[in-house]
């Protein structure tokens, strides 16, 4: 049910909305004043609130003002005061109050402006678009519902991700509707310029692809925006591929981003952890890459789909996508068969398992450069490391890398040898 909470300095008027309002089903939280009510707010946004006007540490239109100013108006306010004018009730409506109650309020009048004001929050959208580019499955809905509670929080939030997962998608998603979206892809500007970024975004969202990449000063900026984000109004999502404790064990992250984000983190799910997608998925990149490409249109045969659901998809939508745009190039070879049979997709997959085969560089060409960019780098060093029998020294030498930056792409790409690094930095093959 919704949670209602309450904020009035009289006991008697506290209570008794609470009865009347539990007694309609809602769920009540209650608070005292205004310093209540904004640790109320920090720790759970509710679905409405009753704020009473006249209270003795702040005024109820001082805090709606505050609200609206950090961004945080996120759910509807009716305000209630036993001796308001019309000049109160029309500012508080001017600064975004869904209605306005004279005291005492009627039992009826109460339950018909609580109603309508749900009712207009659950038709009002606090995200951008949908997140049908993932799928339609349960974990996407399950997915869904994670993040318009994270969106409601108003929380900076953190995505767990694999590679090719979609995290830009869910970015996108996490936009307030008609903001702008930044992407971060200079991580130099969050240490130079994290304010002018935050003005940048106003009313929208920042997001920074890639956290354990950033240096101590880039962070400290990140920090600084996040600290600020109310203040203009802006959502700040974050991705990193490993857990924030453990970049925080690996020195990759320092204790207070760590902090900031650790309670708002929202695992990406993998493509292979619900095969159920795939099929619907592979239909529309198909046909999406036969309209980029200016090729005629293609279809997967039954047996070819369940060859696509079938595979693990290390690379996630990115490895499906460009593995759709490639069958459409091939396809197209042949105009007589407008079907996509199982064969072609097994020859595909067999040649883009091999990382040194020429079908893999094909299908990078099909990924954005940062993916393509860590995939490669990714396949390079373990190949590497498994030549020089994970001696690190013997590694960094044969790649024309320092040692100390060889560790840190090994933990930022989230490598690991065979039976795991046990001695903190000494590998088979180094005395």
């Amino acid at each position: 049910m919704p949670e209602i909470l309450v904020v009035d300095d009289e006991p008697g008027i506290r209570e008794l909305m609470r009865e009347i309002l539990e007694e309609e089903g809602f769920d009540v939280r209650a608070a005292d004043n205004g310093a209540s009510a904004r640790t109320a707010l920090e720790a759970k946004v509710p679905d409405l609130v009753l704020l009473d006007i006249w209270m003795p540490d702040v005024d109820g239109v001082t805090l709606l003002k505050e609200w609206k100013t950090q961004g945080r108006l996120t759910m509807p306010v009716i305000m209630m005061s036993g001796h308001g004018t019309v000049h109160t009730a029309v500012e508080a409506t001017r600064l975004g109050a869904f209605d306005y109650l004279e005291k005492p309020v009627s039992y009826k009048q109460l339950l018909e402006t609580v109603r309508k004001a749900l009712e207009v929050r659950a038709a009002r959208p606090t995200t951008s678009g949908t997140l049908a580019a993932l799928g339609d499955s349960e974990t996407i809905r399950r997915l869904t519902q994670r993040l318009n509670l994270a969106a409601s929080a108003g929380l900076p939030l953190l995505l767990l991700t694999h590679p090719g997962a979609g995290e830009e998608v869910v970015a996108h998603y996490m936009t307030p509707p008609d903001g702008p979206f930044l992407r971060i892809d200079e991580p130099a500007a969050l240490a130079e310029r994290p304010v002018e970024l935050l003005g940048r975004a106003k009313g929208g969202l920042i997001f920074v692809p890639d956290i354990a990449g950033l240096s101590l000063m880039q962070q400290r900026g990140l920090v600084l925006l996040v600290s600020r984000r109310a203040e203009f109004a802006v959502r700040v999502v974050a991705a990193c591929t490993r857990p924030p404790s453990q970049l925080l064990a690996d020195n990759l992250l320092g204790q207070e981003l760590h902090d900031l984000f650790a309670h708002a983190v929202v695992e990406m799910p993998t493509l292979a952890s619900r095969r159920e997608d795939i099929a619907g998925l592979a239909t529309r990149m198909l046909e999406d890459a036969c309209v980029r490409l200016l090729v005629p249109p293609r279809r997967f045969s039954t047996a070819a789909l369940e060859a696509l659901a079938a595979h693990d998809w290390p690379g996630n939508l990115a490895e499906l996508e460009a593995l759709a745009g490639r069958l459409a190039l091939a396809a197209s070879q042949d105009a007589r068969d407008e079907e996509i049979d199982v064969a072609a997709v097994r020859e595909i997959l067999g040649t883009a398992a091999g990382a040194q085969g020429p079908g893999g560089i094909d299908l990078m060409l099909h990924l954005p450069l940062k993916e393509a960019r860590d995939a490669f780098e990714k396949a390079y060093l373990e190949a590497l490391l498994a030549e020089c029998g994970w001696a690190m020294s013997k590694t960094a030498e044969r790649a024309g890398l320092d040692r100390t930056n060889l560790y840190r792409k090994v933990k930022q790409l989230g490598i690991e040898a065979p039976g795991k690094l046990a001695d903190g930095g000494k590998n088979k093959g180094e005395g």
